[in-house]
């Protein structure tokens, strides 16, 4: 089975290796190891919910599964960057331009304070 697979409960879990899971639902682990996942699943909900989600996908859809979730992320993750970067450019540029407005005005009250109080 592909590694991505081996993650997927990685904040979930702290009793249970994510290994043991897959290996659980291949059937390669023993009467005892087996019980020992059973009942961790009984007290994580999260975790029984993911292993049978799991259970439910055949061996053979999981990894295809699991790579067009991570290209579907990947690409609206790249269009959030995208536009939160083209977005903070021309905010930018705008507050340059606030900034220099706002200090003109400043310096010319100044100037008029200055003249009408020497006059």
């Amino acid at each position: 089975m592909n590694n991505n697979l081996l993650n997927i409960l990685a904040h979930s879990n702290k009793d249970i290796h994510n290994k043991d899971l897959m290996n659980y639902l291949s059937g390669k682990l023993t009467a005892a190891e087996k019980h020992r996942v059973e009942e961790a699943m009984l007290d994580n909900d999260i975790m029984n919910d993911a292993v049978e989600g799991l259970a439910a996908l055949q061996n053979n859809r999981i990894e295809p599964a699991v790579d067009h979730v991570n290209h579907k992320l990947k690409r609206y993750l790249q269009k959030k960057k995208f536009k939160t970067a083209k977005r903070s450019i021309k905010d930018l540029q705008w507050q340059y331009v606030a900034i220099a407005v706002v200090l003109v005005i400043i310096l010319v009250a100044f100037i008029l304070i200055i003249n009408y109080l020497g006059s």
